[in-house]
């Protein structure tokens, strides 16, 4: 187990942020923590996870090019399924888009940090092979999945409280 500054213990999670959108409005310190915690929650304690931060522009770019869609998304997922040490899994890179969880937040009245914890949610859920696209099974499985996912979030953040 390590520590960061703020004295709370981590498992072994490796979480890299690039930022490539403009919006400056983003607690990177504060999606890093979010982050750990899901692949936790998840039993992802040894796993490394890349995100950026994208705006729409380059979210329409990358939704073309990977899903032949010329529309931006919110939340894209690249899986990687590499393991870097025997005990350690590369799980891949989540992609998403600060304008659309901006936007997506105003229409749900949630903050953008809830929305991009539910994001990230639904993107790491991806990685780990859930997809609601194949059938409406495996959409209600994501589904209950992302629920169980953001409770357990929302029960640590009130504990700490």
């Amino acid at each position: 187990m390590s520590r960061n500054r703020g004295g709370d213990t981590f498992a072994a999670v490796s979480v890299e942020i690039v930022g490539r959108s403009r919006v400056k409005k983003i607690s990177r310190r504060g999606l890093e923590r979010s982050a750990r915690r899901i692949l936790e929650i998840l039993g992802q304690g040894r796993a490394e996870l890349s995100l950026a931060l994208v705006d729409n522009r380059e979210m329409q770019k990358l939704n073309a090019r990977y899903r032949d869609k010329n529309e931006p998304t919110d939340v894209l997922a690249f899986p990687a399924g590499k393991a870097l040490l025997p005990d350690m899994q590369v799980l891949g890179d989540v992609v998403i888009s600060v304008d659309r969880a901006g936007e997506q937040a105003r229409r749900a009245g949630k903050t953008l940090e809830q929305e991009m914890e539910k994001l990230l949610i639904h993107g790491i859920l991806h990685l780990l092979g859930y997809d609601h696209e194949r059938s409406r099974r495996e959409a209600r499985v994501m589904r209950g999945m992302e629920k169980k996912v953001s409770r357990a979030l929302e029960r640590f953040v009130r504990s700490r409280s």
